[in-house]
């Protein structure tokens, strides 16, 4: 559930980012308002999550999918073009953020365990 948790308040960065950005110095009431409240669910989803993942990784997840779903919103709202290397590197973002999710969250799991071992 946590995860989940981590995934929507990840979509609510976006919503924020791309309402700040509407909102023209926070002079546009309805921008504005859907920036603050979608700024708050972002922010106390995230930190709920962190009981149970890891704070580097919760907060890696969150900025990057935050971010690569601000862009590909832009991009599919024509306001950033799409070009082969912006998708490749929003790829990538996706991409560590689900090996991210995929590393054991045990403290000595991974490659840690492994030297340790050794």
């Amino acid at each position: 559930m946590h995860w989940v948790i981590l995934f929507i308040s990840a979509v609510l960065e976006a919503v924020w980012a791309t309402a700040l950005g509407a909102s023209d110095g926070l002079s546009r009431p309805v921008p504005t308002a859907i920036f603050l409240v979608a700024l708050a669910a972002s922010m106390l989803g995230l930190g709920w999550a962190m009981r149970e993942i890891p704070i580097g990784t919760a907060y890696a997840l969150w900025t990057g999918l935050g971010a690569a779903l601000t862009v590909a919103y832009a991009m599919a709202t024509g306001a950033e073009p799409i070009t082969f290397w912006r998708v490749l590197f929003l790829a990538g973002i996706v991409g560590a953020a689900i090996g991210l999710k995929l590393l054991p969250t045990d403290e000595r799991g991974g490659d840690e365990a492994a030297v340790a071992t050794e």
